[in-house]
């Protein structure tokens, strides 16, 4: 299959998923381009044990969790430097920046996301494909590299700590 015609078969599907998870154009559109480099260059590594879908997905999951921690990596390194520095720059606030949340559902689905962001990586994945993506346990399971059974464990875990989070912000 021609990367073209891959690109064209899934950029939807990866920019969404990059989104929901970074919540800023910008960096959905860097890292959709990241998985798109990563599937041509790793395209001859899918040996079609999943659907090629559930692959790309999984490379899209690992990308946006490597640009969340090379982010959060380069604001602690601004951080340090501004200490030594003896200045207070104050990193600017990231603003939610989503196309499919109307101006008035902003505040509370803004409240949503800040509290997603707050679970473990885990949790916001199966949070995130579950619920957002529509994707079943299965497909999930293939993406996480772990069993269904623990996909149900974490997913109910995972809503529990989100229903709290949410209770706590009211």
């Amino acid at each position: 299959m021609q990367i073209e015609q891959l690109y064209q078969d899934y950029k939807n599907m990866v920019f969404n998923l990059a989104l929901q998870y970074l919540q800023n154009l910008e960096d959905a559109e860097e890292v959709t381009q990241d998985v798109f480099v990563q599937v041509y260059f790793k395209l001859d590594q899918f040996r079609q044990e999943s659907k090629l879908s559930t692959w790309i997905y999984k490379i899209c999951v690992n990308q946006c969790l490597d640009f969340i921690k090379a982010k959060k990596a380069k604001k602690r390194s601004a951080q340090f430097i501004s200490i030594f520095e003896n200045q207070n720059n104050d990193l600017p606030f990231i603003d939610f920046n989503h196309p499919g949340i109307s101006l008035e559902n902003k505040e509370s689905v803004q409240r949503i996301f800040n509290c997603i962001n707050e679970l473990k990586e885990n949790q916001k994945t199966v949070i995130i494909l579950s619920k957002i993506e529509k994707l079943n346990n299965k497909e999930i399971a293939e993406i996480m590299n772990i069993s269904t059974k623990a996909v149900e464990s974490l997913l109910f875990r995972s809503k529990q700590i989100l229903e709290n989070k949410l209770k706590e912000t009211e």
